[in-house]
């Protein structure tokens, strides 16, 4: 793409408003600033759109919007399911209202039928309304856990999944395919509404979704008792999240909720964090504070759309608030659900578990304590949205748990994507399960080191940002990808896998075969020891990630082995 000739259209056609042209005219001979919003269409990939907010080809605007929704319009048309209709929610950024009106009027113009939230709701409420409402898709506006700069736009299918393969790269196809922003269609609201297009769902939703997750407290009596004293913090970062969340632990029985009040309200510029991250402790800060005032037992942050969910717990031998990776929040609730069920007779025998390429090994060694089918799928919810479907349809398998390390958990097969809602309800019974037996939190995570071995994980993000960025993260995969790696940080490769070429090679034997996965650019190295290490460039963000894991005997020689390993790996992708 020429960018200059690109953004002297922009600038002078009458296809664009005039704000647009004076927000591009500010920039005038930044050519820099320029290229980067205009050396590209920002890329409708397998995760929708997610962009920095701005006028560009390669920025997030009513016109790249816009030429989403026409595609994903066009598709529908073929699929013939416009009266279904689409199932639209947004979250507390920057533009997110205005571009879930214009997605849903877009969709309206094409004659297809759309339920727009009226105020902003999590990400997993979205997914549960799809289901509910028999839609054929449903749009999230949202950037997840970005900077505030940036915002985004995912899209669902009628199980409430974000979308896979076949149908991604179908859809990917028709918004390809429309070719110029005059070709989307618009309409008014007032005569959408009029035809029976525009419809807009308020609080009755929340019930719906509420009831479902309650019914889902393996233990109410011990939430109620125990949740008279026990004190939960927690922080919505701004976000989706307190919507409902405040009201769903209150209705379960915790008496105690601190919601830290300078987070509590939506704010799409974010103020009291750099970053509205629950992965980063950072974010928590003033959520530690408020914790430490009110001596708390736990401490939980969602991200803005309310999917991912950070811990913090208090550890009464220190008095110190212990950090929770991903992997130990989703595990610790798997752990306490499925020990449950398995005890009240209610693990089904066809049980299964889902995990990701690059989530901890110990996932393993609960599934086979518990005699459950595991299934291990890339990175990406929508790939455990995919089994889910599959065993849905096939009677196979019943979903027990689903989790990525990435801070996402699923509970029950009522919604397709991770629930920050839900792991926030099963963390604060888990909590009062151990206080009723006279443990903590931090007590339970140590109990369940004891029973399988000390996992560790740990993941590096190397961020490379712009056209030059995006090449030097090329590169690093393409010399990752060439070398004959034989041993990291002293332990030796047992298998190496390309998933990109769908390739594994025994390093013992020399024996090669095929991954079985779906085609995407990632790298694994299957060590010695239970140790992993995995790399792959984020889908969301212009980042390289280098995931690792390792087993020890201890905690102090799992993080010995974990520092020694995350040193190497860094190594082998950056030299």
């Amino acid at each position: 793409m020429d960018y200059l000739k690109e953004y002297e259209r922009w600038c002078e056609s009458a296809e664009f408003d005039e704000e647009t042209k004076k927000e591009l005219l500010q920039i005038k001979g930044n050519d820099k600033e320029i290229e980067d919003r205009f050396y590209q269409e920002l890329e409708f990939g397998t995760a929708g759109l997610r962009g920095v907010i701005g006028a560009g080809t390669n920025r997030m605007n009513q016109y790249t919007v816009g030429k989403a929704t026409q595609g994903l319009a066009n598709y529908i048309l073929k699929q013939g399911t416009q009266e279904k209709g689409v199932a639209i929610s947004y979250d507390s950024r920057k533009m997110s209202k205005e571009f879930s009106e214009q997605t849903a009027l877009i969709l309206n113009a094409n004659g297809i039928k759309t339920y727009l939230f009226k105020n902003l709701r999590p990400v997993p409420e979205l997914s549960f309304t799809v289901r509910n409402l028999g839609c054929t898709a449903g749009v999230m506006i949202t950037a997840s856990h970005n900077p505030p700069k940036y915002n985004g736009y995912k899209v669902y299918w009628d199980d409430g999944a974000q979308i896979v393969a076949p149908r991604d790269v179908d859809i990917i196809a028709d918004v390809k395919a429309v070719q110029s922003y005059s070709e989307i269609k618009r309409m008014s609201r007032e005569d959408a509404v009029q035809k029976g297009l525009f419809n807009v769902i308020d609080t009755e939703m929340d019930d719906k979704y509420l009831e479902t997750l309650k019914k889902l407290v393996l233990n109410p009596d011990v939430v109620k008792e125990q949740g008279k004293t026990l004190k939960v913090v927690y922080t919505p970062l701004h976000g989706t999240g307190n919507t409902i969340a405040e009201r769903l632990l209150r209705e379960i029985g915790i008496q105690n909720l601190y919601v830290v009040p300078e987070q509590k309200d939506p704010d799409g510029n974010f103020p009291t964090v750099d970053y509205p991250n629950p992965e980063d402790p950072k974010a928590f800060k003033l959520a530690l504070e408020l914790a430490k005032k009110v001596d708390a037992d736990i401490v939980l942050a969602t991200d803005p759309d309310a999917d991912r969910l950070g811990v913090f717990a208090k550890d009464s031998e220190s008095g110190e608030y212990k950090d929770y990776t991903g992997n130990m929040s989703a595990l610790l609730i798997a752990e306490y659900r499925i020990s449950q069920m398995y005890e009240k007779g209610i693990l089904p025998e066809n049980g299964m578990f889902v995990t990701t390429i690059v989530s901890s090994n110990l996932a393993f060694a609960i599934a086979k304590y518990y005699n459950l089918d595991i299934y291990e799928v890339l990175t990406g919810f929508k790939n455990i949205g995919a089994v889910m479907r599959k065993a849905e349809l096939t009677g196979e398998n019943k979903y027990v748990f689903g989790f990525e390390e990435s801070y996402g958990c699923l509970i029950g097969d009522y919604a397709r994507d991770k629930d920050g809602i839900a792991a926030v309800m099963a963390l604060c019974e888990a909590a009062c399960y151990a206080r009723s037996n006279g443990k903590t939190l931090w007590d339970a995570m140590i109990d369940i080191y004891k029973k399988y071995g000390y996992y560790k994980e740990g993941l590096i993000s190397i961020v490379r940002e712009g056209v030059q960025g995006a090449q030097e993260i090329k590169d690093m995969m393409t010399r990752t990808r060439q070398k004959t790696i034989t041993e990291i940080g002293g332990l030796k490769v047992l298998k190496f896998k390309d998933v990109n070429l769908d390739y594994v090679k025994d390093m013992m034997t020399g024996e090669e075969s095929k991954t079985g996965l779906p085609k995407s650019n990632v790298l694994y190295y299957e060590l010695e020891n239970n140790s992993w290490c995995c790399v792959r460039p984020s889908g969301t963000e212009p980042k390289i990630k280098i995931y690792m894991g390792v087993k020890g005997v201890s905690e102090q020689d799992a993080d010995t082995k974990l520092s020694s390993l995350k040193q190497a790996m860094e190594k082998v992708v950056t030299e």
